[in-house]
C-alpha cells in the first residue's frame, strides 16, 4: 500500500517538528554546557549560581516552547510524541556538540569522557527537554487562545 499525499506530508510536518524542537534544545544545551564549563575554569566561585541559574533557563526555555505549542494547539494528536523525541535527539546530540564546543574553546576534553556524554548526560539532558516541555504542554493547553472578532459587513477594522 502507498502513502498518499496527504499522509506524507502529515509524516514530514511531525519530523520536521520533532526534528526542529530537538535540534534547537541541542544547540542551547550545549552552548549553555559551554558557558558552565567556561564559567568553573575562570571564575570557580561563581559556579554555585551559574549552575542553577543555566538549569532554569533550559528548563525554562522547554517550559515556554511546550506552553507555546499547547497554547497554540499545536499537534493535538500525539501531543507529547514530538517532545518525547526531541529530547531523545537532543540528549546525546547535546552532549557532543558541548564536548566539542569544550574541547575547541575551553581544556581540550577528549574521547576518554564521550561515554558519560552519551550515557547518563545524555539521559539526563533528555529529561530536561522532555519533562518541562510536557508541563509547558499542559499549562498551555488550560490557557485560552484569543478569539478573532468576527468581520461585520465585510470590512476589516483600522
Amino acid at each position: 500500500m502507498g502513502e498518499t499525499g496527504r499522509d506524507r506530508k502529515r509524516t514530514l510536518s511531525a519530523v520536521r517538528g520533532w526534528l526542529v524542537r530537538g535540534t534547537t534544545m541541542a544547540v542551547l544545551h550545549a552552548v549553555v554546557q559551554v558557558g558552565v564549563a567556561a564559567a568553573r575554569i575562570h571564575t570557580p566561585g561563581a559556579i554555585a549560581v551559574v549552575e542553577p541559574a543555566a538549569l532554569g533557563v533550559l528548563a525554562g526555555a522547554a517550559v515556554l516552547w511546550g506552553g507555546l505549542d499547547g497554547w497554540l494547539r499545536r499537534s493535538r494528536r500525539g501531543r507529547g510524541v514530538a517532545w518525547f523525541v526531541a529530547g531523545l535527539l537532543a540528549g546525546p546530540l547535546a552532549g557532543v556538540l558541548g564536548l566539542v564546543g569544550q574541547s575547541a574553546l575551553l581544556d581540550q576534553a577528549g574521547v576518554e569522557v564521550l561515554g558519560s556524554v552519551l550515557t547518563s548526560g545524555a539521559a539526563f539532558t533528555a529529561l530536561l527537554v522532555m519533562v518541562p516541555a510536557e508541563l509547558g504542554l499542559v499549562l498551555g493547553g488550560l490557557v485560552q487562545p484569543r478569539r478573532r472578532r468576527p468581520v461585520i459587513g465585510g470590512q476589516g477594522q483600522a
